[in-house]
């Protein structure tokens, strides 16, 4: 139940931002408009709401509503609770809101060059779509959870099981979403920089970049976030778009385009896999408005939700003389000998910004032994298991001999142009880390013919 007066504070919100003046005898003017009869406490709010803002705080209408809640509610419990004769005062009757008038809201302070949305309206030209249709995608209700699987449904969701491992949900947003969530992704997002530690989805930067960065270390210790997309609620989302600039009610449109929460259905037919703690913790996390792994600005959103935590454990690492990275949720430290022990504090600080670790992933290895980050061994310098690299030879040269399905392993279930943007994939990687090895990889893709029939020779 909201608490009284909020109806009065938010007419009070609108007059206050659509006041020509920002003055307290401006704002008393306003406040006449919508509030019938005037509040005697309306000066001393007006008064308030100026010294606490040197500028309309037009970017935060809500934050503005609760702080002349507060302050109407401090003068009202400063009044005398009884009569002279002992009697209970009552409280003053709240004043009848005559008039709505529309609230004026405007783009904060940014830092960076994000695209200037003022209001709904602005939302809704850049997008192309009315606010109705925008308002069915965001789902503020929540509808989406109870609707059944169909043609209602704005994600297609199918597990995907991981063997001994908890099963990851795919949740994918139908076209007209996704081309929503692109838009968001190059005009609002990207212009957004992620921690320097970030090597995940980051325009010149990938696993290799960020492997490079422990090469020769006496000591690696490697860490994996449980549940990192669907760990991002909504909250810290709509935090980062504010952080961007974005007025409240943009932020929050905003915020629902690009969170989703699974269906019940989904969650009842969760595959086995992992252990009860984890699958709860999954099932929690993904039951409430999250980052959907599969939607384009999952990436970027994700990356600038760990800004806090990625600086954080940097500045863990370098006080031990240490580096960190992270890709999406590989976390990686390297250093001196006793690198190890950072491990301890550091799943304090993931637990501190509301993420958490897979204890099972958590690895250390020295020197001696193989060291591997997100794939790349950095033991001395970039490069592949020789078991990949042979693996990928050996599916690519039966491709060239028998047929491309004789690289099929099932993967990609017999789509032949599937099976080519998958190989291709993999050689692409490869010549990133061995240029040389991955140009004769590629010209052995090249020489397969995905049109021609496969042959038993």
């Amino acid at each position: 139940m909201k608490p009284p007066g909020t109806r009065t504070a938010r007419a009070l919100v609108a007059a206050f931002l659509g006041s020509p003046e920002w003055s307290a005898p401006a704002l008393v003017e306003q406040g006449r408009l919508v509030l019938d009869p005037a509040p005697d406490w309306l000066p001393a709010v007006a008064a308030a709401a100026v010294a606490a803002h040197r500028e309309p705080p037009r970017d935060a209408p809500r934050e503005l509503a609760g702080f002349l809640l507060g302050v109407r509610e401090e003068l009202l419990d400063a009044r005398p609770r009884l009569d002279d004769d002992g009697e209970p005062l009552p409280r003053p009757a709240e004043p009848r809101v005559r008039a709505w008038l529309p609230t004026a809201t405007r783009m904060g302070r940014t830092r960076w060059p994000v695209h200037p949305l003022h209001d709904l309206a602005d939302v809704a030209e850049l997008l192309g779509t009315d606010l109705d249709h925008l308002s069915w995608y965001a789902d503020p209700q929540g509808r989406q959870r109870t609707e059944p699987a169909g043609h209602l449904q704005l994600y297609r969701r199918r597990w995907l099981p991981r063997p001994g491992r908890v099963p990851r949900l795919l949740e994918v947003p139908t076209p007209r979403l996704r081309a929503v969530q692109r838009v968001l992704l190059d005009r609002v997002l990207a212009p957004i920089p992620p921690h320097p530690a970030a090597h995940g989805f980051v325009a010149g930067r990938s696993a290799l970049t960020g492997a490079r960065q422990h090469l020769g270390a006496e000591e690696l210790l490697t860490l994996d976030l449980a549940a990192f997309f669907a760990t991002v609620r909504a909250g810290r989302v709509w935090a980062t778009l504010r952080s961007a600039g974005y007025p409240e009610p943009v932020a929050s449109l905003l915020t629902g385009l690009c969170t989703t929460s699974a269906t019940r259905d989904d969650l009842a037919t969760m595959p086995p896999g992992g252990s009860e703690g984890a699958r709860a913790h999954v099932r929690a996390a993904l039951a409430t408005p999250h980052l959907p792994q599969g939607a384009p600005t999952s990436p970027q959103l994700a990356n600038l939700a760990a800004h806090r935590l990625d600086r954080r454990l940097a500045g863990l690492a370098a006080a031990a003389g240490a580096a960190y990275t992270r890709y999406a949720d590989d976390l990686t430290f390297s250093g001196r000998r006793g690198t190890a022990a950072l491990r301890h504090r550091v799943a304090v600080v993931v637990a501190d910004e509301g993420f958490a670790l897979q204890p099972a992933k958590t690895r250390v290895r020295g020197r001696g032994a193989r060291q591997s980050v997100t794939g790349v061994v950095v033991n001395e310098r970039p490069s592949l298991p020789r078991a990949e690299l042979d693996a990928l030879r050996a599916r690519l040269t039966n491709a060239v001999r028998r047929g491309p399905s004789a690289a099929d392993l099932a993967a990609v279930d017999g789509d032949r142009q599937a099976l080519r943007r998958e190989l291709a994939g993999r050689v692409a990687w490869v010549t990133q880390v061995h240029p040389v090895r991955g140009q004769r990889l590629a010209a052995l893709l090249a020489a397969v013919d995905f049109a021609e029939p496969d042959t038993d020779l």
